[in-house]
């Protein structure tokens, strides 16, 4: 598909917004939705609608059979070994809080080590924060380079044979940097440590395969790679997540009830209590039929050419200052700021032209301090974006100037 195809699969882009043709520059927070998952969710509730596993009706049997088959698209499109490796949660804040909750807690004490890095989302900065204030553990940071980037060196120091648990992002929300997560791995594992990777911004951007990277868990959320909203992943492997206990409990994860003991289901079940998120799995597993569709690979060149593209024209415009590392280092995004223009004035000044960025700490408040910034400017890139759309931003960052030049 080329880029004209793509985009019409979603409908949402055909709009006006304050008169001006929409451009959405802020996949990085939210993806658009094609219509093929808008359909999907549309087909269940109007077909379908029923709870998963114990009905043995037919719309139950239907039910059981999609939400069963996305786990096993998600296998495949993380390269995972076994559908038991999956486990569907609330998005990937609630997959990080459940490694924190059941391995952290259990297997970090009083003395040990849990090792992140400054440009961590708040979800992978807090609940390590608890295992640590609640353990006795200490919670250290790998130091980044000048420009956002992760020297191995620094990993090398950083981590030691106290370390328990290492907990880095894949690509950076605020600087788009990718990390060496492979490496990392491998640095984690010589001194014993587990390798935690959150993957919010590259699986929606590159081909991922978690049994390569050798990472231990992987989260990542449905709505940043044209899934829905409400529904992520968290990958483990099995040897651990059999180990680990449940950190929520009541129907659909036992296995037997009595009055006082009671035993869990076998994996991935054990860690879905309640009514499963079925719509979202569905809608989950769609959107990656829609991914796998247009390709990984084209997605990524895609998405890193208008990544350069945009760091290359934004790079000319004076006054502007551009975070993070070079194009070859970076994909999805650029994050700016604009010389005395606070970036909630450049978003609303955008936004008056149509155009939708992100403005303000990105969740990564540890990272604005490191950058010495209170806030900045986001524009972030997808699958459906075009340079066209960059000259549109970089001729509203210029109007924002002249703006406010004249205030």
């Amino acid at each position: 598909m080329n880029i004209s195809d793509i985009r019409q699969h979603f409908p949402i882009l055909d709009q006006q917004v304050n008169g001006k043709d929409l451009v959405y520059l802020d996949s990085g927070a939210t993806s658009q939705k094609p219509l093929a998952v808008i359909d999907a969710l549309s087909t269940y509730y109007k077909e379908y609608n029923s709870n998963v596993h114990r009905g043995v009706h037919t719309l139950g049997t239907r039910a059981t059979d999609g939400y069963e088959g996305a786990r096993e698209k998600v296998r495949r499109f993380i390269g995972a070994k076994s559908i038991q490796e999956i486990i569907f949660t609330r998005g990937a804040t609630t997959a990080l809080n459940i490694v924190a909750q059941s391995y952290g807690l259990t297997n970090v004490k009083e003395g040990d080590e849990i090792v992140i890095t400054y440009m961590e989302h708040h979800a992978n900065v807090i609940p390590w924060q608890q295992v640590a204030k609640i353990t006795g553990a200490t919670l250290k940071y790998i130091p980044l380079q000048e420009d956002g980037t992760i020297d191995l060196k620094d990993v090398e120091e950083t981590i030691t044979p106290n370390t328990k648990i290492v907990s880095v992002m894949h690509v950076s929300n605020v600087l788009g940097t990718i990390n060496p997560i492979k490496e990392i791995t491998e640095v984690a594992h010589k001194h014993g440590a587990v390798m935690v990777v959150d993957g919010c911004q590259s699986a929606p951007h590159m081909k991922v395969d978690v049994r390569d990277l050798d990472c231990d868990f992987f989260a990542f959320s449905a709505h940043k790679m044209c899934g829905p909203t409400g529904i992520g992943v968290l990958y483990g492997k099995k040897a651990l997540l059999e180990k680990m206990e449940p950190v929520e409990f009541g129907g659909e994860m036992i296995d037997f009830v009595g009055l006082h003991e009671s035993t869990w289901k076998e994996l991935p079940w054990k860690f879905e209590a309640g009514t499963p998120i079925i719509a979202g799995a569905i809608g989950l597993g769609e959107a990656i039929d829609f991914l796998e569709k247009v390709g990984l690979d084209n997605i990524e060149s895609h998405d890193r050419k208008l990544t350069k593209y945009a760091y290359e024209q934004l790079s000319q415009v004076d006054g502007l200052t551009i975070y993070g590392p070079s194009p070859e280092k970076r994909t999805g995004l650029v994050t700016f700021n604009i010389e005395d223009v606070h970036p909630h004035d450049v978003a609303t000044v955008l936004d008056a032209e149509g155009i939708a960025v992100r403005a303000g700490h990105h969740c990564a408040q540890p990272l604005m301090k490191w950058l010495k910034v209170s806030a900045t400017a986001r524009a972030s890139f997808y699958l459906y974006n075009t340079e066209q759309e960059v000259d549109k931003l970089v001729a509203g960052i210029k109007k924002t100037k002249e703006y406010f030049s004249n205030v």
